[in-house]
Parts: structure tokens; sequence; C-alpha cells
């Protein structure tokens, strides 16, 4: 098959990714094998390719937001999933997998189901967590595997394009939304304004926020009045009013100053990212006096991925996707890195 591998992580100019031609994977008994339709270029596949994030596996396809189609199902899969799992969580909705569904492939897909943070329904902060494309192969290829008991049923009524960023700029934006505590009806401030973020404001809009834009580009601000922001401003810029809660999806650690900033008394900052650039000292009075907060976002839960995906199926979101040709996988980083990308580019296979 081919497949984009990492071959020398670095800055997107410098060719830290290689176009080959591999083995197709062999499922393992409690995997599925998937012929991948289109893969989502996630911010964390950039960190990956360039060396943000620490090498965990020599020569990673990177990919994490996989559509396809089931083509082989692992021995034990429908008997021994639940067991092999753990943890009740997630794993009853793996064992009904069949050849020919549609299926998708996100970033978390291990857990040990054993430690208190996985009996606690905290699964996502599990010591023995892993994830696709980066401890696993992933998406930038014609063929991945996943375990059965962390692959999702997709919800209807979206081409594989549109699905494919759900499955990790959805999942994890969903999640931040919860960490960010927004009141009902309340301001929410968003602070950068890619993939994940589009899908967010949706989320957040269709739930009754008032939602505020902070970030570059004139794409990507014209891309936020036109889903219902109430403002745009630029990414340091104060918002028009005091928000209750933000979410910083930009990995700039510079922004979270003008983001603690911005909230009013009890608001919460949520940041999204899997890395973070150093953040400047902050002012006690000006930054976190008045009970504001901080909290970060790690991964997130197979409960959060149904509770987002239920969601998606039930409110159609629209889907920004710029789409590339798997053979391209290369140019849409670069893009990505660049800003030259208006939602969340999609790979085609």
């Amino acid at each position: 098959m081919r497949a984009w591998q990492v071959r020398r992580p670095g800055p997107m100019n410098t060719g830290p990714l290689e176009w080959v031609t591999t083995e197709v994977p062999h499922p393992a008994p409690d995997e599925l094998l998937v012929a991948v339709h289109a893969c989502g270029v996630c911010r964390t596949d950039l960190h990956v390719a360039e060396g943000d994030l620490p090498v965990h596996r020599d020569r990673v396809i990177p990919g994490h937001e996989v559509v396809g189609e089931v083509i082989e199902v692992g021995s034990a899969v429908g008997s021994a999933v639940g067991s092999a799992v753990g943890s009740a969580v997630g794993s009853a909705a793996a064992a009904d997998f069949a050849v020919g569904d549609r299926v998708g492939i996100a970033w978390l897909r291990h857990t040990c189901g054993t430690c208190k943070y996985c009996r606690r329904g905290a699964e996502n902060l599990c010591p023995e967590s892993r994830y696709t494309g980066w401890d696993a192969d992933g998406g930038y290829a014609e063929f991945a595997t996943v375990p059965a008991a962390f692959a999702h049923h997709l919800p209807t009524g979206y081409s594989d394009s549109e699905l494919a960023p759900l499955l990790c700029a959805g999942i994890i934006g969903y999640r931040a939304l919860l960490r960010a505590q927004l009141p009902p009806g309340g301001r929410l401030g968003l602070y950068g304004f890619g993939g994940s973020a589009h899908i967010t404001a949706q989320v957040a809009l269709a739930q009754g926020a008032e939602l505020h834009v902070m970030t570059r580009g004139d794409k990507a601000r014209a891309l936020a009045l036109e889903l219902g922001a109430a403002s745009v401003q630029g990414a340091a810029d104060p918002p028009p009013v005091p928000l209750d809660a933000a979410i910083l999806f930009a990995p700039v650690g510079e922004l979270v100053l003008p983001a603690l900033a911005a909230l009013d008394r009890g608001g919460t900052l949520a940041i999204a990212g899997i890395h973070l650039s150093d953040i400047p000292a902050l002012n006690y009075q000006r930054h976190l006096f008045q009970e504001r907060q901080i909290r970060s976002v790690t991964s997130n839960t197979r409960a959060d991925a149904r509770a987002f995906l239920d969601f998606a199926g039930q409110h159609h979101i629209k889907v920004t996707t710029p789409e590339y040709p798997l053979a391209q996988a290369d140019r849409a980083l670069s893009d990505l890195s660049e800003g030259r990308i208006a939602g969340a580019a999609v790979l085609l296979v």
C-alpha cells in the first residue's frame, strides 16, 4: 500500500514525511482492518511531523481522523472484546462491527481498563494510553488497523470528507467545551479558528452561547461570522464584552494572558491543544484573581466521542473541508503550518 511515514521529524520545509510503499497491516485478533477513504489533517499530525511531540514509534504513519470501510474483522472481535478492554466503557458497542461497515478511527486507541483513572471514567488520563498516528500507524495510508473497542460508528447524513474532522477536531473541541464550564447562554471566546474551533463554535451556538472569536487571517474571521459569531477580532485583541468562558485552540502560549484578561469573574479558560509554546509570566491580579481559572484538556474518553457523534447526528454540523489527494499530504501539512487552511483539511484516498 502507499502511505506517508515520518522519517526525520522537523519543520515542514525540511521534508519530514516520506511517501512510501509498504505492507498492508494485518489486524490482531481484537482489531479491524480498514480501507481508508478519508483522513483529516490535524494540527497534532503537524506536531508529530515537526518533532514538537517526542517520537513514540519510529517511521510512524500519522493521521487519526480516519473514515473508511471494514474489510477484515479479527478473530476475537465480538467475543472477547469487552474482557480484553477490561472496562465496560466503550466496549459494548465494539462487538457489532462487520465487514462492509463504515467506521471511524480516532486518536485514542488503547487504555488499560484497570487503573484508577479508567475505573472512574477518566480513561483519557490512563498512564498506559496509546494513540493512533503516534504510538501506532494511522490514516495517511490506504489501509489502517484499529482495536474494535476503540472504533466508532458514525452518524448518517455526512460524506466521508465531512466526517473525518469530527473524529478528533470535533471530539476534542467538544471535551474542551465541557472543560470550559460555559454557563447556559454564556459568552464564549475562541482563540484560534481552525478545524477544531469551527466545529466547536457550532456546538456552542446550538446550545445557546454568544460567540466571540479571536484569530488571525481574513478567511478564518469570515468563516466565524458566517457560522454566527457575534464578533471577530485579532488573535490577541480583547473581545467587546467580558467572557464567561474561553477556549485556546492556537498552540501559542502568549495568548493565555489576553484570554485570561478577557474573562469575567469566575470565568474559565480551557487549553485544547496537546502542545503549547511557553506561557509568559502571569500577573495574579490581572489574570487569575476573582476566581478565574485555567484548565488543560487531555485527549478524550470514548464516552466523549459517543456523546459528540450523537450530537453531530442530531445537529448537522457544517464542516469546511479543503480536500487534498493522499499523495499531497505533505502539502496539506505545509499549508496548515503556514495558516493557509480555513476549516479542516482532509486527505482523500
